[in-house]
């Protein structure tokens, strides 16, 4: 397939949801690999939560587990926030931290969590929680206090108390569906039989973005996940594609061809206000906004392949970013603005790499053959994408330094088009 005949393939193809109702087959999630230097850390039994519908201390020692920074030390013990600790015997058996805890059933039929993140070594405390919850919430409770614990011991904020979204598909039907980090929770946003692509997260976590072919064309939506209204953003003469936001919310980037060839466009959140920044002849899609909201990657043919560029939002001159290799599609950029993911073809392979945009150094982070649509976690820590192995198509999960794998896999279907949503409130 030439260059121009796969860019235009991969333009077009490239208690949150009120009565959609709960998926049965979860994501099961596999790990490998850990973190350069873990923290050893026990977790002990949370006081009276077997009275609540999620176990506290078994997802927080999920989540920590899973994201490779800690090594879990066996408690083997229940502890309450107000039992009496002594560190020295728990630095004895190997532990830095130790957090204990208690759960209360309240009156009003909410969930009182309360926990403590300990330093054994110090022989003080780190930090504290109490929260309150419905008891659908308690999961995100839980998570909650993982991702207060991964910022205590690590100095960033952890990515446990946020959800994803993906598209499956099994036999002719598709669908959108949300899930917790996880991969628990999942609940249907989208059921069509013809194929949705490219779901985008708005930054307050409500609303998402995706391309749907219910019409037998490419029309780009916006999706509320609370009242599930549906607003049209893009219905342009030829093809709507690879919706994107700006960090306040407020706009979308995405890629039409209007205009007879496809280039970057932006409009209102809303679908008013749509203007053409991208000016070239060749095709110019996939934009993605900078993290302050400035700047606009995206990728572009104009050199005669594939590659990454960046501009203003403004328009004007376009500024070529990726050099090594010459197929590179696919941009995302972290929260901090520092690094890129983007999608290389190299021997034959289209595999996830990672630029840091200061040094010019590009890291690949996998080893498969057949990667697509990276999306960062909110920390910036991890990149979720899709592919396949075996014929069968899975998310994957992998540490920026490339350290900690994951796999993401369901007997649904094939599971595609991952987007990693922003912290839950």
């Amino acid at each position: 397939m030439t260059s121009m005949k796969k860019l235009n393939h991969w333009i077009v193809c490239g208690g949150l949801l009120l009565g959609a109702g709960a998926v049965q087959a979860q994501l099961k999630v596999e790990i490998s690999g850990v973190g350069s230097n873990q923290i050893p850390i026990a977790i002990a039994a949370f006081a009276d939560e077997s009275i609540a519908p999620a176990q506290m201390s078994a997802i927080i020692k999920a989540d920590l587990e899973r994201s490779g920074a800690f090594k879990i030390i066996d408690a083997g013990a229940t502890l309450s926030d107000t039992s009496e600790i002594n560190y020295s015997q728990w630095k004895s058996r190997g532990a830095d931290a130790l957090v204990v805890g208690s759960v209360q059933h309240l009156a009003d039929g909410r969930y009182d969590v309360r926990y403590r993140l300990l330093d054994t070594i110090k022989s003080g405390q780190l930090s504290s929680l109490g929260l309150a919850a419905q008891p659908q919430f308690t999961r995100l409770s839980a998570h909650k206090i993982a991702d207060d614990i991964y910022l205590k011991l690590t100095g960033t904020r952890g990515a446990f108390a946020t959800r994803i979204a993906y598209v499956t598909q099994a036999g002719r039907e598709y669908r959108l569906e949300v899930a917790d980090a996880d991969g628990e929770g999942i609940q249907v946003a989208l059921r069509s039989n013809e194929p949705i692509i490219s779901p985008s997260w708005a930054p307050d976590g409500t609303k998402v973005a995706y391309v749907s072919f219910e019409k037998r064309k490419p029309i780009v939506y916006v999706q509320n996940l609370v009242t599930r209204e549906r607003t049209i953003i893009a219905n342009e003469k030829g093809s709507n594609s690879a919706p994107s936001w700006s960090p306040d919310g407020s706009r979308l980037a995405v890629a039409l061809s209007r205009d007879g060839h496809t280039q970057v466009y932006i409009v209102n959140a809303d679908g008013s206000g749509l203007r053409r920044i991208s000016n070239s002849n060749g095709i110019d899609t996939e934009p993605q906004f900078s993290s302050d909201g400035a700047s606009i990657y995206f990728t572009s043919d104009r050199s005669g392949g594939p590659q990454i560029y960046r501009m203003s939002v403004g328009g004007g001159e376009a500024k070529r970013v990726t050099f090594g290799g010459s197929y590179n599609i696919s941009p995302r950029i972290a929260s901090d603005g520092k690094t890129l993911a983007f999608i290389s073809r190299r021997d034959g392979n289209f595999q996830l790499y990672a630029l840091d945009l200061a040094s010019g150094q590009e890291t690949r982070l996998s080893d498969t053959a057949s990667d697509e649509s990276p999306s960062f976690s909110p920390n910036g820590k991890y990149i979720m994408y899709a592919t396949e192995s075996g014929r069968r198509k899975s998310l994957a999960v992998v540490s920026v330094d490339g350290r900690v794998k994951q796999r993401l896999t369901t007997q649904a279907g094939n599971i595609k088009e991952p987007t990693w949503g922003p912290f839950m409130k």
